[in-house]
């Protein structure tokens, strides 16, 4: 009997563990990327307001 008590209390745990991780990462705030036409993410507060991070923008190669 004590097996199937160990087994049942390690299911629960990890099904506590689940819901909880499931919690957090669904209460996760999403960044705005590429909102207005960017390809990155533009800083809404701080010192850097108005800067855009992780700018993609890829080089010509007119060369012929």
């Amino acid at each position: 009997m004590d097996r199937h008590t160990r087994v049942l209390e390690s299911y629960t745990k990890k099904q506590e563990i689940d819901r909880k991780n499931l919690t957090l990462f669904s209460a996760r705030k999403e960044v705005n990327i590429n909102a207005g036409g960017t390809a990155g993410y533009t800083v809404k507060e701080g010192s850097n307001k108005g800067k855009i991070l992780s700018h993609y923008s890829p080089k010509a190669n007119n060369n012929w």
